[in-house]
């Protein structure tokens, strides 16, 4: 019989739509019927990961599937580990057993997915969250013609913004010969056909794109925020302070800043006279 789900498309679905700050979950009794090696290129690819397995499940004990309580006994000295359900709705069912695979659990996010793209696509950085929660930066790609920051987009399903386009994640990002595959030459001819008559990204847009990454990193404490910035962007840690000096805050009032410029100068000048001087 041929297995017609696809795994990839599932979870790039599921993803898109959940709650950004959780993610989209996949238990066992879900992913036991998905082609066989598909959860292992996932999970090894890091698309997903493993998660705390579950404390609750669906009893099969019955066709009622009730969502019941797992009582886990660990292993102990020659006793092998046991999970199981107390049945508190029929006087004859007792304890149903759990085999422990049902209690797994995976996990997909957002920032996961972003991160594998950005190694997929050879871009030197962590992927980060944008502040409205339903985006992730991704980094620069680099075309022959042109640069285009790569943003991951959450909505009915994952799309990726670059050059004034949007494509679907899950027409460029396929499993093949066991691995994940991501298309980065058709995104790379997106770079240097950019949408429209603009251009990629001005210089200020860029400039402002770059202070606002030196911010974040910043904030979150990164010891080396203008090299890990540098590193994105393909430029020397020089050229990122001199973008970003203009970004740095006004010095306090001093003299030749504050309204009281005039009035202060006069007053050191006259307190400089000596004693004895005629006015």
């Amino acid at each position: 019989m041929v297995n017609h789900i696809a795994p990839l498309q599932v979870v790039l679905e599921r993803a898109g739509y959940a709650v950004p700050a959780k993610g989209a979950f996949f238990f066992w009794d879900e992913v036991k019927d998905w082609p066989a090696g598909a959860l292992d290129v996932l999970v090894t690819s890091g698309l997903i990961q493993p998660a705390q397995p579950m404390s609750t499940i669906e009893c099969d004990g019955c066709e009622e599937n009730c969502i019941m309580p797992v009582t886990v006994y660990p292993a102990h000295e020659d006793r092998p580990g046991r999970a199981f359900i107390t049945c508190d709705k029929h006087d004859d069912m007792g304890r149903v057993h759990v085999d422990f695979r049902r209690m797994e659990q995976w996990q997909a996010t957002g920032g996961l997915i972003a991160a594998t793209l950005a190694r997929l696509l050879g871009l030197p950085r962590t992927a980060s969250l944008a502040t409205d929660g339903k985006q992730w930066n991704v980094g620069t790609l680099k075309g022959k013609k042109h640069n285009s920051p790569v943003t991951l987009l959450a909505g009915d399903t994952l799309t990726l913004a670059l050059a004034g386009h949007t494509v679907p994640l899950v027409e460029v990002l396929t499993i093949k010969e066991n691995a994940l595959a991501l298309d980065k030459a058709a995104l790379i001819r997106l770079v240097d056909n950019p949408a429209g008559d603009a251009e990629t990204e001005t210089p200020e847009a860029r400039r402002e794109r770059i202070k606002a990454r030196v911010r974040e990193e910043k904030a979150k404490g990164t010891k080396a925020f203008l090299q890990v910035v540098a590193e994105e962007e393909g430029i020397s840690q020089t050229r990122i302070k001199q973008l970003v000096k203009d970004d740095a805050p006004p010095e306090n009032d001093s003299p030749k800043n504050s309204p009281w410029a005039d009035l202060l100068t006069n007053t050191k000048q006259t307190s400089s006279k000596k004693p004895g001087t005629k006015y």
